[in-house]
């Protein structure tokens, strides 16, 4: 009987201590999706990625042409222009891959406009995020998107995070 009543007890304490922490989650992809900044910085993004592209590309054309040449009329060629030739080629595509490198690299100017466009909206949205958290006393707001097995929808709280950045 006192067994009972003891496991009573201490599962009617775990119960008044977890109710106490409130849990919230967000979907950021949707909280992104609808801020007409990160959709326009996106875009600015994709058209200068295609841009740096393009150019990359055109480097690489360039030297399967020079190649398809060289090959074509190598056998015409003496040894200093053959030489002359190969070192061209090769000198293209190390500058194509140091343009690439240069664009689309772990440092690269990609890299860097991502941050300058898009990390600025992200730390307003983690903001928006700490603001209603503190406001609503959540012990915790996880995001929709890491893998969550479930959510009981009355606790997103996306669009209040949207309400709260003014969309």
């Amino acid at each position: 009987m006192k067994k009972a009543v003891l496991t009573v007890l201490i599962i009617a304490l775990t119960g008044i201590s977890a109710s106490a922490q409130r849990y919230a989650f967000v979907d950021t992809e949707h909280v992104m999706r609808n801020i007409p900044e990160y959709q326009a910085a996106q875009e600015q993004l994709e058209q200068l990625s295609r841009e740096y592209q393009q150019e990359v590309e055109a480097i690489y054309e360039e030297v399967s042409r020079l190649y398809k040449n060289y090959q074509q009329e190598s056998v015409f060629l003496s040894d200093e222009m053959r030489i002359e030739r190969e070192e061209d080629i090769i000198q293209r595509e190390r500058e194509a891959k140091l343009l690439q490198e240069r664009y689309f690299g772990p440092e690269g100017e990609m890299e860097e406009q991502q941050q300058t466009l898009i990390e600025p909206i992200q730390e307003r949205v983690a903001s928006a995020i700490r603001e209603i958290a503190r406001d609503e006393n959540f012990a915790a707001v996880f995001d929709r998107t890491t893998g969550v097995l479930y959510l009981d929808p009355r606790h997103d709280i996306s669009d209040q995070v949207l309400e709260v950045l003014g969309y």
